[in-house]
C-alpha cells in the first residue's frame, strides 16, 4: 500500500511536534508548515519531513501551497492563538484577530485539503477547537467566540462532504500542558492538563484508518482539568 501522506499546518509547535512525531512513527509522509525561524530551533524532525514556510492566513499561499501536492490522505490545522482579555477590554482587532488566526486559517487549509482530497472518495481533516468554546468560560470572550466558530465550520464541512468520503472532525482540548501556557499561568496545577503527546493520540485516532465511520465529531481532550 502507498504511504500515507500528511499536511500538518503548525507542526513545529509544542503540539505539533508531538502529532508529527507520533505520525512519523506510523510511518506517514509529513508535510509541516512553519512561519517563523524560531519555531526550527527546537523542531527534532526538520530531517524527517517537508518543510514549508507559509502563512496559514494568506489565501493565496495556502491555495498554491495546497497545488504544488501531488496527493495527500490528511490535513491536520494546528496554526492558532490565544488570548485572554475582559470583555469590556476586548476591541473589535482583538476578536478579528483571533478569527484570523484560528478560523480563517483552519477554513482556508480545509477547504484546499478538501479540493484535494474528495476526488479520490477518501480523506480525513482535523482541526483544533478548545472547551471554552462548548463550556462557558468567562474572560476569553474573543478566543473562545474563535473556537466556537472552528468548531460550528467543522460540523458544517462534515455534513456537507459526508457523501464524498471525507471525515471531518475536531479535537476540543483544555489547557495544553505546554511551557507557553505553564509559563503563562504559574499557580495553576499543571499535572491536571492533557499533554501535548496525549493530545496527539486523539489527533492520530481521528486522521487514521480507525476513524473511517467519525467524521462531524468534537471530541473532548480535556484531562483531569
Amino acid at each position: 500500500m502507498a504511504q500515507k501522506i500528511a499536511v500538518i499546518t503548525g507542526g513545529t509547535g509544542a503540539l505539533g511536534k508531538a502529532v508529527v512525531k507520533r505520525l512519523l512513527e506510523e510511518d506517514v509522509a509529513c508535510h509541516v508548515t512553519w512561519k517563523f525561524e524560531k519555531e526550527l530551533e527546537t523542531f527534532e524532525h526538520r530531517d524527517q519531513v517537508t518543510l514549508h514556510r507559509i502563512d496559514c492566513a494568506d489565501e493565496r499561499s495556502v491555495t498554491a501551497f495546497y497545488d504544488r501536492l501531488h496527493r495527500i490522505d490528511t490535513s491536520i490545522h494546528l496554526v492558532g492563538g490565544f488570548a485572554t482579555a475582559a470583555a469590556t477590554e476586548t476591541t473589535a482587532a482583538n476578536l478579528l484577530a483571533m478569527f484570523e488566526l484560528n478560523v480563517v486559517t483552519a477554513f482556508i487549509c480545509s477547504r484546499e485539503a478538501i479540493k484535494k482530497m474528495r476526488g479520490r472518495g477518501v480523506g480525513r481533516i482535523v482541526n483544533v477547537a478548545a472547551r471554552p468554546a462548548v463550556l462557558p468560560t468567562g474572560g476569553m470572550v474573543a478566543f473562545s467566540t474563535a473556537k466556537a466558530a472552528v468548531a460550528a465550520m467543522t460540523t458544517s464541512l462534515a455534513e456537507e462532504f459526508r457523501s464524498d468520503g471525507l471525515c471531518i472532525n475536531a479535537i476540543v482540548p483544555s489547557i495544553i500542558d505546554t511551557p507557553a501556557r505553564r509559563a503563562a499561568m504559574p499557580d495553576h496545577d499543571h499535572s491536571t492538563w492533557p499533554k501535548p503527546d496525549e493530545v496527539a493520540a486523539a489527533v492520530a485516532f481521528l486522521a487514521g484508518d480507525a476513524s473511517a465511520v467519525t467524521s462531524g465529531v468534537l471530541l473532548p481532550v480535556y484531562g483531569r482539568t
